[in-house]
């Protein structure tokens, strides 16, 4: 059996043990198909939901039925659709773009389980995954809680199961038997994988049982946990230990001697190391050779974090994503929520119309029932650029600040992305360019830039501190990225002297760490250099040692740290 028609038998058999499948494929008829086949492998009782793409927490967990509380004069509540689907199957469709609020609520499902993570009691999860690059994923906690990950290609065909076979295995799996010896070995071949999560050993260990199960034993044997692994294990690993003897294939043992050498796996159990290791090998058997490079290589990283975010996210209650109702009365352009108002007043309705002797049919809306609109709205970021623009290197700092400046514009109108370039020279600091999107007008405002003299540091930091805050109440998220090597040898008075000009530029760090302000220091030195490293930590900023740093090398960095979550996200 293949590992995805093994992942197809192991979620008709029990879905919630091993919490739901993610399915990474495009929209088509090969997704559709495959689909409808698991629906029909599935007990006809079971439940089978989808998820809408735009549903509030009322919807999902239950609550007031407005039309019937009002119409009854009490409170009519209804059924959510995480209890609709309670014992049964949630469908999300393009889980890569799944919020953060909703994958928290829907992991608070998949882990009522009553204590008993094996029970068919709780929810499985079918993730419709339809990203295409690495950084879009579903979140990192939804795919922790899945034990199931298949990738289906274009034309792929739909799994043939046997329906009596799932029937028969849904009833006896949990009593199948697993050896201490196999159990440790499932644990072992995790930790050599850079499996971490505990989950994803259990998930293994109830797949071996399931395996087991179909082929109609009451024991597991290594083979069962060498397909659970392939299934389970091989899909999330992160690292994979090196084989010496790879490129030489083990001899088959005779064919008179299989049934023993099989009783022997199966009743003395191999030596864990030995065991571990056979099922590390599994899993190499299934992992493309791409991928198997880059894991024996150690190179492998997932991806973590929200990369590409235009900038953090800021609650209103004019503009944005509606994201729920507070307390509130509509002033100051704020908007009535009028049905979570009406839903508020709706369950006090007799009380309110016998005490005022009123007529049934009309509503009886008080102050402390009025509702506001909440939004959410996704803030611009402003890359400053403060940039030494003194001494011998001026001329390189400048020209590959430019370059970087226009490949960042390049693609930040799409994310109402805007750029701002300081530079300090002498004894001043001056805004080469104000905060900007237009391309056109950074190159006109860039040409000719003037560089050399005295390094006032300090002064260029609280020039980019000046700015960050202008730029915060403006409504975007400033990212600050210095490009020195440290040595400041003009203090805030514009006077010569490095001893109080390192101070001065030291105190203005902490100044603008203290403003809650990102940032990211490229230290340009020949060699990384203590007083740049120095810098970065008072102004709690990622370091990054560049004494080559290219245009593109600068562009690469300053994206990655724009999706950063905010000041400190990563210190010297």
């Amino acid at each position: 059996m293949s590992p995805d028609a093994a992942a197809f038998a192991l979620f008709a058999v029990a879905p919630q043990a091993l919490g739901g499948v993610r399915l990474r494929a495009r929209a088509g008829p090969a997704r559709d198909a495959w689909l409808a086949a698991l629906r029909d492998a599935l007990p006809p009782s079971m439940p089978w939901l989808r998820l809408p793409a735009q549903l509030g927490d009322d919807a999902l967990h239950g609550g007031l039925d407005l039309a019937a509380t009002l119409a009854a004069g009490r409170p009519v509540r209804h059924t959510g659709v995480l209890a609709r689907a309670r014992a049964g199957v949630l469908v999300a469709a393009m889980a890569e773009r799944m919020t953060v609020a909703l994958a928290a609520r829907l992991c608070g499902a998949l882990d009522d389980d009553d204590g008993d993570a094996s029970a068919a009691r709780g929810l499985a999860l079918v993730m419709l995954d339809e990203g295409i690059g690495a950084d879009e994923a579903p979140p990192a906690a939804l795919l922790d809680r899945v034990g199931l990950h298949v990738r289906l290609e274009v034309h792929a065909s739909v799994p043939a199961v046997d329906g009596q076979a799932l029937a028969r295995s849904r009833a006896r799996w949990r009593d199948v038997q697993v050896d201490d010896p196999l159990v440790e070995a499932l644990v072992g071949a995790a930790q050599a994988l850079g499996v971490e999560s505990s989950r994803a050993c259990w998930h293994a260990l109830c797949a071996t049982r399931i395996v087991a199960a179909l082929d109609g034993r009451a024991h597991a044997t290594a083979e069962d946990a060498a397909l659970a692994v392939q299934v389970v294990l091989a899909p999330r690993a992160t690292r994979l230990p090196p084989s010496d003897d790879e490129q030489q294939a083990p001899e088959p043992p005779p064919s008179d001697a299989r049934a023993s050498a099989q009783e022997h796996d199966e009743r003395d159990a191999l030596d864990d190391t030995a065991l571990a290791e056979r099922l590390v090998d599994a899993a190499r058997a299934v992992l493309p050779a791409q991928l198997l490079a880059l894991l024996q290589a150690g190179s492998a990283r997932r991806v973590q974090g929200e990369a590409g975010r235009s900038g953090a996210a800021a609650f209103s209650r004019q503009r944005g994503r509606p994201v729920g109702a507070q307390r509130g009365e509509p002033r100051g352009g704020a908007r009535l929520a009028l049905i979570d108002t009406l839903r508020c007043a709706a369950p006090w309705q007799r009380m309110r119309r016998a005490e005022m002797n009123v007529m049934p049919g009309r509503v009886i809306v008080q102050r402390d029932d009025l509702r506001v609109q909440r939004h959410v709205q996704r803030r611009g970021t402003t890359t400053i650029f403060a940039i030494d623009a003194s001494g011998s290197q001026a001329m390189h700092r400048l020209g590959e600040a430019k370059g970087a400046v226009e490949l960042l514009l390049a693609d930040c109108y799409a994310r109402r992305d805007r750029v701002a370039v300081i530079g300090f020279r002498g004894d001043a600091a001056s805004l080469l360019l104000a905060p900007t999107r237009s391309l056109v007008r950074a190159k006109r405002q860039l040409a000719g830039l003037p560089g050399g003299g005295g390094t006032p540091l300090a002064r260029g930091i609280d020039a980019a501190r000046v700015l960050a805050d202008s730029v915060a109440r403006g409504g975007s998220t400033p990212l600050v990225v210095v490009l020195t090597d440290g040595r400041a040898n003009i203090n805030r008075r514009g006077e010569p002297g490095r001893a109080e000009a390192a101070a001065d530029a030291l105190a203005a760090a902490r100044a603008l760490a203290a403003g809650g302000v990102a940032a990211l220091l490229i230290d340009t030195s020949a060699q990384p250099a203590p007083p740049a490293q120095a810098l970065a930590a008072a102004m709690q900023a990622r370091y990054l040692p560049l004494p080559h740093a290219g245009a593109r090398a600068v562009s690469v960095a300053v994206r990655r740290e724009r999706g950063s979550a905010g000041p400190g996200s990563g210190r010297a």
